[in-house]
Formats: C-alpha cells, structure tokens, sequence
C-alpha cells in the first residue's frame, strides 16, 4: 500500500473514535437514567440526540481489541559494527 492511500485509513480510524467517544458518553447517560425507562441499546435514543447509533461489534473497544501487535512493526536495529 502506498503512503498516500493511509491517509483514507486513518481518516476512517479517527471518525470512528470520534463517533464511538460520543457514543459512550451518550450510552452512560442512558444507563443512568435507565431507571426513568430509557434504553441504552435502542438507537432511536442515541438519534434523537444526533449521536450515530454504533452497533456493538464496530464500536472502538472492538475494534481496538482486534488489532494486531504481531502487524505493528518496531524499529529494533543493530549496532554498528566499529571498523
């Protein structure tokens, strides 16, 4: 993959950060007021307060716990040799 086309990963990868963090926060309220007969999982709740309804399985936690470290490269390099 080229370095100029990592832009559009990354772009979607800080979207969906975004829309998961509002998300969240709107998914605790709910929870709190849980008691009042909100529902945290309805997605009609999280609309009616512009927030995406982000199912469960693309949320960041998912997401995130799906990653990799065997794909992260690091940089170990080797001394140099002395001449």
């Amino acid at each position: 993959m080229d370095a100029a086309e990592y832009k559009h990963v990354v772009l979607g990868l800080i979207f969906l950060k975004y829309i998961s963090d509002a998300f969240e926060e709107q998914y605790a309220k709910l929870v709190a007021a849980q008691a009042k007969g909100a529902d945290p999982e309805a997605p009609d709740e999280h609309r009616a307060q512009s927030i995406f309804w982000v199912p469960s399985e693309a949320r960041w936690q998912s997401a995130a716990s799906c990653a990799s470290t065997a794909t992260r490269r690091t940089s170990r390099r080797r001394p140099r040799r002395q001449f």
